[in-house]
């Protein structure tokens, strides 16, 4: 005989849900300060040559 499946499942997909795309959300933001940090040249933890431009 089959059994209908749970709601409780239902609910923790959604939970599971939220959270990955949160994670994915604080991610981003600190991919953007990084970024941010390295081209305004205040980065600490990043460690990269200096690429000098040549002007004429």
């Amino acid at each position: 005989m089959t059994v209908p499946k749970k709601r409780i499942f239902i609910y923790k997909k959604r939970i599971w849900n939220t959270l990955w795309k949160k994670e994915g959300y604080f991610t981003t933001l600190k991919a953007f300060s990084s970024a941010q940090s390295i081209f305004t040249g205040n980065s600490k933890f990043f460690l990269f040559k200096q690429i000098q431009t040549l002007e004429y």
